[in-house]
């Protein structure tokens, strides 16, 4: 039993520390390639990072097989397909990856809760507790995980919009057709916003490769799964399809989406004081009451221990 508790106590922070070693470098990995690169070690960095598209590529292909079989029995998965696109997965088997992710999880944390529960001594039926705890786990937490994704992907986008919409207008009213213009604001937001721009550049190659515009900007709206988005794509397709100036509607709706974006702040702000009382109950107060009431309760004990 000490040797199960140990294995699965090593198990338990290996990981963690994989996950956090996965997790915390996403965001420099470029800044460290860039320094290697002025170090003159690109060719190691090139190497290590073909390394890694391999070992990625194998998993993908693992999860992938294991999800074929479990997408096959399910008639309609079109809402997952949607909320992986707004997530940033574009790829036609992103479905079958995640459905084996969600699958192998549950699988691993339900036999690793199984048998932590019986290295830990404990007779009945608390093994087969901790496996089903296990399992439930690997069904919610990939899912949760995805929509955090899908809300930082749009909350990005949302916050970005208001900055684009009024480049938009500036490029139109200066003599730009409304396809300039999109290709203007997509390499001018890089510097704000690199999701917002990708978005964008997507729907200009859309367009440069024959695709209609209002198709192209309907996609667009689909695959960010935001409604100001979707507002401003349908105002532009109707703005098109009826002849109205391109100008006033987008300055319009820029001043709309603006005061939707300070109604935001604002909303935010009177929300604080109603979250900053779970902290206050459950942190401060408890160690206040600590620090002001227990000396008295000493005083008190002491003076009854001696009656």
């Amino acid at each position: 039993m000490t040797i199960l508790i140990t294995v699965s106590t090593a198990l338990t922070i290996a990981l963690l520390i994989f996950l956090v070693a996965e997790l915390v470098p996403g965001r420099s990995a470029g800044v460290v390639k860039d320094r290697m690169v002025d170090m003159g070690l690109g060719a190691l960095a090139s190497k290590d990072r073909m390394r890694r598209a391999r070992q990625r590529s194998k998993l993908k292909k693992l999860l992938r097989y294991v999800g074929d079989h479990l997408e096959t029995r399910h008639e309609d998965w079109s809402s997952l397909r949607h909320k992986l696109i707004h997530a940033g997965y574009r790829d036609s088997s992103a479905v079958a990856v995640y459905l084996g992710i969600r699958f192998t999880a549950m699988v691993g944390l339900g036999l690793y809760g199984f048998v932590l529960g019986g290295a830990a001594d404990v007779s009945g039926a608390f093994p087969i507790f901790l496996g089903l705890l296990g399992v439930a786990a690997g069904w919610i937490i990939p899912r949760f995980i995805l929509a955090s994704k899908v809300t930082r992907r749009q909350k990005e986008i949302q916050k970005a919009l208001p900055d684009a919409s009024d480049l938009l207008v500036i490029c139109v009213e200066a003599g730009l057709g409304l396809n300039q213009a999109l290709v203007r604001v997509s390499e001018e937001m890089r510097h704000q916003s690199k999701l917002f721009t990708e978005e964008l550049t997507l729907m200009n190659m859309a367009i440069r490769a024959g695709t209609p515009r209002e198709r192209a900007l309907t996609d667009w709206a689909m695959r960010t799964g935001v409604d100001d988005v979707r507002s401003l794509a349908t105002m532009l397709v109707q703005t098109e399809r009826f002849g109205t100036s391109i100008a006033h509607s987008l300055r319009v709706h820029s001043e709309s989406m603006r005061a939707k974006r300070r109604q935001r702040a604002e909303e935010a702000a009177a929300k604080t004081t109603i979250k900053m009382i779970f902290p206050l109950a459950l942190c401060i107060f408890p160690a206040m009451f600590v620090v002001i009431l227990g000396p008295a309760f000493i005083s008190i004990f002491q003076t009854f221990a001696s009656l």
